[in-house]
């Protein structure tokens, strides 16, 4: 390894989360150490091709992205991806945060920080998780899932099992997407078709979840073997719901970090927070979402997101902030992680 770490950034991706994966990709390259790190950004567009530094350092620099041929087959991979110590992919979604990518990376031999191929691909797919930690005891609301062809077969008898098993309000999500796209809160029976087609937009599999009045909390982890959970930090969202206008628009949302908890419950949350880590078999980082009813008191998991937002305003970084680690001490923390996962557990990736 040469005197500086030789640092792959692949941003952009070919999801819905473009926009987001690359104001990520921004906040570390605004930080990085360049007496530490010499950086090897790749841009993928929306199209799915990759693209060599000499194309991607304009767009980490500020320069909007410049239009993909998306009717071609992608161009993937670039020579010089080949000279890197390590990959930071900061691909947020499908095609980036589902294993795909990961594969890939361990296909070349490349260390790449965060989780494997399995675990990204289960965070990824929120019918997988779910059954995952029904299998470890974890608690979750009531849900309900089913493919686009059993919904194209039987939509009136889908729509009364759904609201007779769970109720109204509910939510409609896409399995596999995240930032809040494609999500619907419905309140209305009249409401559940459309909510339905708007998630099949994004993908076969939609997951439906019982609605109940919780707050929202966040628990950062970091870590391979023995992970570390961050102070919990709530969520809380200016419109009725978490949707993706209010994560990414400002002033939309207030992050109370840490979150006002008693201590007992706080380290209840880390508790449960480093057991949602270990029941993906995650590796790196990853920030566990979770539901604090506000009547019950009951804790809900509600998913673990294996490349978490990485602004310096994101909720994972702002959360290792408050727990005494700096954003640039969490990228060095990052990479140190995967070179230390590299060196003898390679077959744990896969």
């Amino acid at each position: 390894m040469s005197t500086r770490i030789k640092l792959a950034l692949l941003f952009g991706g070919r999801s819905a989360e473009h926009e987001v994966s690359l104001a990520s990709a921004r906040s570390v390259y605004r930080v990085l150490d360049r007496e530490r790190y010499e950086l090897i950004p790749v841009y993928i567009d929306r199209g799915g091709s990759w693209h060599p530094p000499e194309r991607s350092f304009p767009l980490l620099e500020g320069e909007p992205p410049f239009p993909a041929e998306l009717h071609r087959r992608p161009k993937v991979g670039c020579a010089a991806l080949e000279e890197a110590d390590v990959a930071f992919p900061l691909l947020h979604g499908p095609h980036g945060e589902d294993g795909t990518v990961q594969g890939y990376l361990t296909l070349l031999g490349i260390p790449y920080i965060g989780s494997g191929v399995a675990a990204s691909a289960t965070g990824m797919d929120k019918v997988l998780m779910k059954r995952l930690f029904a299998a470890f005891g974890l608690p979750q609301v009531p849900y309900r899932d089913f493919t686009r062809s059993g919904w194209v077969k039987d939509p009136d008898g889908i729509a009364r099992s759904l609201l007779e098993g769970l109720g109204l309000p509910l939510f409609v999500k896409p399995a596999n997407l995240g930032s809040s796209v494609g999500i619907r809160k419905v309140k209305r029976p009249e409401d559940l078709p459309t909510a339905v087609e708007e998630a099949l937009r994004y993908d076969r599999k939609v997951v439906v979840e019982a609605y109940v009045p919780a707050r929202e909390i966040e628990v950062a982890v970091l870590g391979n073997e023995d992970p570390e959970a961050s102070v919990p930090g709530e969520v809380v969202p200016h419109n009725e719901f978490y949707d993706y206008d209010a994560k990414y628009t400002p002033g939309k949302t207030d992050l109370l970090i840490p979150a006002p908890l008693d201590e007992t419950l706080g380290e209840r949350f880390r508790f449960l927070a480093l057991e949602a880590f270990r029941a993906l078999d995650a590796r790196g980082f990853a920030r566990v979402d979770f539901f604090l009813h506000r009547e019950t008191g009951e804790i809900f998991v509600n998913e673990v997101n294996t490349i978490p937002g990485f602004t310096e305003q994101s909720m994972y970084p702002k959360l290792w902030q408050a727990t005494g680690l700096s954003y640039p001490s969490l990228i060095d923390r990052l990479v140190a992680l995967a070179l230390e996962d590299s060196s003898g557990e390679a077959e744990g990736r896969a």
